[in-house]
This record gives C-alpha cells, structure tokens and sequence, in this order.
C-alpha cells in the first residue's frame, strides 16, 4: 500500500495518498465517485485555473487579497494551464452535477503549490476568493469551449474548406454523373459537387462563430445563486477583462448571472452546431465512400489514397478508412449532442446540475471532430484520384441526358427516347438522332454534358 497523510475539512479527518498535492474534498470525491475512470479533460481543468489566476488578480487589485498570496496563487495556476501536474486531477466526469469536486480539487492543488513554510494559502479563503462552484464551473464551461473553438477547431474547418476548394479547382474540367436518389441525374461537373462539401463547411463555420458569441459571456460574479454574495460589486466587470487580456478572447460578464448559473442555453446550442457539422462531415465522408467504392464493382470515380491493408484474409483489398472514422465520429457527436441536450433541460431553479457531463461531452466533441477533420482534408480529399475512363463511360450513355430536350421534344416524347436509349445501352445521342428531326450537330450542342453543368434552358 502507498504511504498517506492525514487532511482534515469541514467533515473531518481523511487520508489521501503522501504525493498528492490535493486534499481531503478531492479525496472525498475520488472515494464518492469510482464511476467511468474518467477525468473531466485537460482544456478544462486548464479553464479552472484561469479563473483561480485571473480572480486572484482581481482580488489583489482589489485589496482583498495580499500580494504575497495573490502572485503565489498565479504561478501555482499558471504550470496547471501549461499542463503540469495532470495525474493531480483526478475526480470523475460523473460526479456532483455542479462540479463541485473538480473546483475543489483545484483549489487545493493550487493551495498546496502555493504555500511554503512562511505562507500559508488557503484553498477556500484564498484560493476560492470572491467565487462559488457554481459560478467558476459555468465560467470554466464557457472559456474552455471558446478557446478550444477559437484556437483548433475553427482554423482546422477553415483549412478543410480550403483544401476541398483546391481540390475543386484542380477538377473543374471533370464532369460526371449526377445522383439523386443513388439513381442516374443530370450531369455535375466534380467542382460544383465539391463545392456543395465547401459550402457545408462554411456554414458550420458560420454557425459556430455564431454560437460562439453567447459563450463569451461569463456567469463569474454571481457566486451561490446569481446575487453576486460575497463578491466585490466590480468583481465581474474586472474578471471577464482580465479573462480576455489572457485569451485574447473578448468575454464579458453574463447579462444575467441567474440564467448563466440556472441554465445551459448557450452549451446546448453550441453542441447543436458542432452536430450540425457532424451532419456535414457524415454527408462528406459517405459521398467520398460512395465515389471510391469499387475498385471494379462499384462506381469507382475516384480512387483515395491507400493507407492501411483493407482485410485480415482478402489480399489486395484497400478500404475507405479515413472517410470511415471520420463518419464514426460524426456518429459519436451526434449522440454526445443529445446528452447535453439532457444536461441543458437540468437547470433547476438558480443551478444546473449536470455541469462535469457537459463539458466532456463539448470539449470532446470539439477534440473528436478537430482531429478527423484535418485527417479527412489531408489524408483523403487532397490526394485522392480521379478515375476519368470510369466518369467519362457512364456519362456518354446517361439517359436523363435527354432532359435537355424536354423544350424540344416535350417531357413524354424525351422519356420514350431515354427508356429506348437504356434499354439498348447506346448512347443517348445516337437514339436521338434516329428518333427525332434534330441533327448530330443540333444534338451534339443541346446534350453536351460540360454545357449542362451550368444550367438554364439549353438552345441550339
């Protein structure tokens, strides 16, 4: 067994392991909640301690706080945000819906990097000046969604749109079969079909910037319930600019602190824009399968970069596996999506409870859907091939080629041409030469698949 020490709370005596450098209420939660084995993320914790950074700031200039103690609480929280010290933080995502425990367990991380011989600090008096669980969580929501947003997954979204923009580029002489339905449609040039996936992006883009705006707005200030008890009336005005001169980020107090501690409006309707993109991404990744598949069986439009042996018993076989996770992915934000959706309904009266649980769910989200992403730009869409016989082949006997004709012949007469033209496995044009009055070269401009993709009544 490891050695312990003995801490002591306001419930009394406890044992906590010699190296830990938290105390009793962190070990009580340990001792609480063996649940998943899982710690709330790094980026989170990393928030928790701005707010103890910045707050010890404000409560210095505030003289509510010595500067001995003050500047011993910043560098203590500061190697916590550079991410040392991470096996100190170890109570479980599932625990009190507040986050309670996760607070405490870095004040008193903090407190114990900060005392010495000659300075004691104190993880509530201190360390916890001026503040409340149920304020910090909140606020450590909010900061480590927007900087997760601001410094990985919105740059990764940009530099996706950018790489399916230069793919589209390079093939916009490539035209093809267009689908709906999975059935034969109107032809599509391979950048306007890209261009769809852009624009996909770019709304997500939109949308989370968007979002991004309401969680800017921090509950820090409104301490137990939202009245602001026991914080200096200029506490949260000077917080959230202290906050911001950190980041770079421009937050601000909460309009109303009672709705940024009873409810989680903001969360829920970021998590819905990252599924959005989810949707997005999925919609991509499927599109990129369906494109690949073959190599001989399947349309076989494109062939993506071979990574990884497809089979553990068929030779030879290459499989779709970045397109694949990422639609996995899509998968688990979707459902990480609901429970937060679950934990936004669980604000009651002047809190919300399901706190820990929305923030590993948003942030892993976040993480999920920036990794895939910039494997999906960089590993799929800009270096897979076009298989141009495969695309030109199909294209040349497409019978809804024969829409274009619809002003010409009428929508019954053009179905009768196309029907025979399938059912012979010629060429559209050549059946329409023998069926109508329209000359090859009258046919040859009307059913040009290149001037097709730029729509508009078609005139010979």
């Amino acid at each position: 067994m490891s050695q312990t020490r003995t801490e002591k709370d306001s419930m009394g005596e406890l044992e906590v392991p010699m190296e830990a450098l938290y105390g009793a209420q962190t070990q009580r939660a340990v001792n609480n909640f063996p649940v998943s084995g899982r710690p709330l993320p790094a980026a989170f914790i990393a928030a928790v301690a701005r707010v103890k950074r910045a707050a010890a700031e404000v409560n210095l200039d505030l003289e509510l706080l010595d500067e001995g103690r003050a500047l011993a609480i910043v560098k203590a929280a500061d190697a916590i945000i550079r991410g040392e010290h991470a096996s100190q933080f170890p109570v479980d995502v599932f625990q009190t819906g507040s986050g309670t425990s996760t607070n405490m367990n870095v004040n008193e991380v903090i407190a114990h990097l900060a005392s010495r011989a000659d300075l004691e600090v104190a993880p509530n008096d201190h360390v916890n000046m001026g503040q409340s669980s149920n304020d910090t969580i909140p606020t450590a929501l909010h900061v480590s969604i927007a900087m997760a947003l601001h410094e990985r997954l919105l740059p990764t979204l940009r530099h996706l749109q950018s790489t399916i923009d230069s793919k589209a580029s390079e093939l916009d002489d490539v035209v093809k079969t267009g689908r709906t339905h999975l059935m034969d449609a109107m032809p599509v040039r391979m950048s306007q079909e890209l261009g769809g996936w852009s624009n996909q992006v770019a709304q997500s883009i939109e949308r989370l910037e968007d979002g991004m705006k309401r969680m800017l707005r921090l509950a820090q200030g409104g301490t137990a319930v939202g009245s602001g008890i026991n914080a200096h009336p200029e506490f949260a005005e000077r917080f959230a600019k202290r906050i911001a001169e950190q980041t770079g980020l421009s937050f601000t107090p909460a309009d109303s602190f009672f709705a940024a501690l009873g409810s989680q409006d903001a969360t829920v309707e970021l998590s819905g824009h990252l599924k959005a993109y989810a949707c997005a991404l999925m919609k991509i990744s499927n599109d990129l399968r369906w494109m690949n598949s073959g190599p001989l069986a399947g349309l076989g439009e494109i062939e993506l970069e071979a990574l990884q042996p497809g089979s553990s018993i068929m030779p030879g076989k290459v499989n779709p596996v970045i397109p694949e996770s990422a639609a996995q992915v899509a998968a688990q934000v979707i459902g990480n999506d609901a429970a937060v959706t679950v934990g936004g309904q669980s604000g009651n009266f002047q809190l919300n409870v399901m706190l820990p649980l929305m923030a590993h769910n948003v942030l892993g989200s976040i993480e999920l859907l920036n990794n895939v992403s910039r494997l999906l730009a960089d590993r799929a869409i800009a270096t897979f091939n076009v298989r141009r016989d495969n695309i030109e082949a199909p294209l040349a006997k497409n019978p809804v080629l024969v829409t274009a004709l619809n002003p010409v012949l009428g929508y019954n007469e053009a179905a009768r041409v196309a029907k025979k033209a399938y059912q012979a496995g010629r060429p559209i044009i050549e059946v329409a030469e023998e069926e109508t009055d329209l000359s090859r070269e009258e046919l040859e401009r009307y059913l040009d698949p290149a001037k097709l993709t730029r729509g508009g009544i078609q005139e010979s």
